[in-house]
């Protein structure tokens, strides 16, 4: 799946919100209905859009690194005239490629996902509380991939604030389930050696699925060479 999701955009390295999106729903893991406004298409951009109010307006490129540095995200679209306006702005920031329009996602726990290839280490995955806990309490933690779901489960107790997780002063507990499936399967991505990095931030968890609010990734310049499969035959 990877595989072939780079060999049909061979030559490309860094990829916009969507395409990464695209990929992860192909490989079973939950993200907004959304469709992308490429600067082409915002002129016959129609207001009647196939998405339920409200929409959340992100700017799409590859040069720009974070959205709300460049104030390149709208929140809470509640009509077509908003709409119009919030991609208008959008697609005057400085190298935007075209707009991402998502549905809003519910507010669940904030989580981090991400995996490197770690020049000393080689492929490792990283899962953290999002929000302030990774902001100023750096909460995260490291394993090298792939990782099976028990080491998953193992990686996600290292946090200190874990038990977020079971629930918390009246809060549910969250789908661990879901959670542990996403690890385990940027995990696979990212031992595979064909990326660099990938990160998804945040995933919002609920007491039922998860859903990736965010994504990037960045592909190896030379991905001729794939790491041995180990034995995982969870290949993607």
């Amino acid at each position: 799946m990877l595989k072939d999701f780079i060999e049909k955009n061979k030559g490309k390295t860094v990829f916009l919100e969507h395409e990464v999106k695209g990929l992860l729903k192909e490989a079973g893991i939950s993200v907004p209905k959304g469709l992308f406004v490429s600067k082409e298409m915002a002129e016959q951009l129609s207001t009647r859009v196939d998405l339920s109010y409200p929409l959340v307006a992100k700017v799409s490129s590859t040069k720009i690194s974070s959205k709300s540095n460049v104030q390149g995200v709208r929140i809470g679209l509640k009509n077509a005239c908003e709409l119009k306006k919030a991609v208008t702005e959008l697609l005057q920031i400085k190298d935007a490629e075209g707009v991402l329009l998502e549905e809003m996602a519910p507010q669940g726990l904030e989580v981090i996902v991400g995996g490197i290839e770690d020049e000393l280490f080689g492929p490792v995955v990283m899962f953290g509380l999002g929000g302030i806990f990774v902001e100023l309490f750096k909460d995260v933690a490291f394993a090298l991939a792939p990782l099976t779901e028990e080491e998953a489960l193992w990686l996600i107790k290292q946090v200190k604030g874990y038990q977020l997780l079971e629930g918390y002063r009246g809060r549910p507990s969250v789908d661990k389930e879901t959670l542990l499936k996403i690890i385990v399967t940027i995990s696979t991505f990212i031992a595979t050696g064909l990326i660099k990095e990938i990160d998804l931030n945040p995933i919002a968890l609920y007491p039922e699925g998860a859903m990736v609010l965010d994504a990037k990734m960045l592909v190896n310049a030379q991905i001729g060479n794939l790491r041995p499969n180990n034995g995982n035959t969870n290949s993607p």
